[in-house]
């Protein structure tokens, strides 16, 4: 493990951890796994269900989610038939299981029409048995794509949750990540969304771009609050391999954390919380309702291609590219799966209990904290030894004891990007270095 004190040296901005391991650590099964085998010891009652929609209308320049743009009508067709084998097929892999959320992302779910968002929530609500009324439903759209017939769509069928990626509210730095996205349209789908009346509405706003100053940021927040927004996630920009941005050679100064700083002073005098590095609640935010959903210890169903499942002891997706020929590519193999081979789990990672204990360690202090009885419940074990590197953190103020555990403090919240790839185990940063990304 690479020393505390010499990361701190440098960028704050190492990785983003949204998940642990991250998808660059999976590799081929061999044998592959069965589907059943997989989930037979998983609890089914508070499972997230997500599905995935590998298409957008453009590629953004910093982007390298799994996702192909303007697609011909007939793969979205074949796409949507092969998800519907798969969701078939889980169905009878997991039998009778209960859903705490639902998710549709990508890519652009609302590249889709109408037909076949109903689609996708028939797949959920009439396959699986998710009750999009009953759980927090939760949508990612663009300004490009959506129109008032497909709100209203996405709004009878439960979602109480739209997600749209705004980055800024001004032409030029939207333009320099190539982007070319109109403010006149951004605000027309935002006066939309709030029209067909959804309770959240999250606005992701980059700050890293090229020009950007914290003075333009700022503008950019002002405009975004103009819509009360209930969430608002802060993206600093990261230039990552094989994207616009990765094969463009520049110079740029790292502005990024000042940036942060002044975006998250100027939200927290507008009345809003923070929760993470990234995310920031209005008081007008309504509260969580529907069934307990906790990532360190609640499955993941992911469905489609480019989706992530995750149970107690293995996570797997399919394989995973960011050149849009190797997209196309596993696009293309998806859909022509049988549902027969749905029934095979070939990709991913096999966690020990090294591992189990290391992401719930991680992923409760990137959120709300470990709690220390929490943890030796369920490990039999205490945190602290396990991860000794734990009480770095607080020497050096990035963590500190409150309540029943250890929390971020600001200064670590604000080093998250550094922090979650410093606590990696060797293993899983061993096999994200020798990755050979496509």
């Amino acid at each position: 493990m690479k020393r505390l004190e010499e990361m701190l040296e440098g960028s704050p901005y190492v990785a983003y951890l949204y998940g642990y391991p991250h998808k660059t650590a999976y590799r081929p099964f061999a044998p592959a796994l069965s589907l059943e085998s997989v989930w037979a010891e998983e609890r089914r009652d508070a499972l997230f269900l997500y599905f995935h929609v590998p298409f957008c209308e453009m590629r953004c320049g910093f982007c390298n989610l799994f996702t192909a743009a303007g697609p011909k009508q007939d793969v979205v067709d074949g796409y949507l038939a092969a998800l519907e084998r798969e969701t078939h097929r889980v169905k009878d892999a997991l039998g009778t299981a209960s859903f705490a959320r639902l998710a549709v992302g990508g890519g652009t779910p609302t590249l889709l029409d109408v037909a076949g968002l109903h689609r996708v929530f028939d797949l959920a609500e009439k396959v699986l048995g998710a009750d999009p009324h009953r759980i927090p439903v939760s949508v990612e759209v663009s300004p490009e794509t959506v129109d008032a017939e497909k709100l209203r769509a996405l709004r009878a069928r439960g979602t109480d949750r739209v997600s749209m990626g705004v980055q800024s509210f001004i032409e030029a730095e939207v333009a320099a990540v190539k982007r070319p996205q109109k403010t006149a349209q951004v605000e027309a789908a935002l006066d939309l969304i709030r029209s067909t009346g959804f309770p959240t509405l999250n606005l992701d706003l980059i700050y890293g771009m090229e020009g950007q100053t914290v003075e333009s940021f700022l503008f950019s927040l002002r405009a975004a609050l103009r819509f009360s927004p209930e969430e608002i996630y802060l993206y600093p920009l990261y230039v990552r391999p094989l994207t616009f941005l990765g094969k463009k050679s520049r110079a740029w100064d790292d502005l990024r954390l000042s940036l942060y700083r002044a975006g998250r002073e100027f939200l927290l005098a507008e009345g809003y919380t923070q929760v993470s590095m990234r995310m920031f609640r209005a008081r007008h935010a309504p509260d969580a309702a529907g069934p307990v959903y906790r990532c360190q210890e609640d499955g993941m169903v992911g469905l489609g291609c480019g989706a992530r499942s995750y149970t107690g002891q293995v996570h797997y997706s399919s394989e995973y590219a960011v050149g849009s020929r190797e997209v196309r590519s596993i696009i293309a193999s998806y859909s022509e799966r049988t549902s027969e081979s749905f029934g095979q789990v070939g990709y991913g990672f096999r966690l020990n209990g090294e591992e189990r204990r290391r992401r719930h360690m991680l992923l409760s202090l990137l959120a709300d904290g470990v709690d220390f009885a929490v943890y030796r419940e369920r490990f039999c074990s205490d945190v602290l030894e396990d991860f000794p590197e734990l009480l770095e953190l607080e020497a050096h103020g990035l963590a500190r004891r409150e309540g029943p555990g250890l929390v971020l403090t600001a200064a670590g919240v604000e080093r998250s990007d550094l922090i979650g790839p410093w606590l990696h185990s060797e293993g899983v940063r061993a096999l994200s270095e020798e990755y050979a990304w496509r």
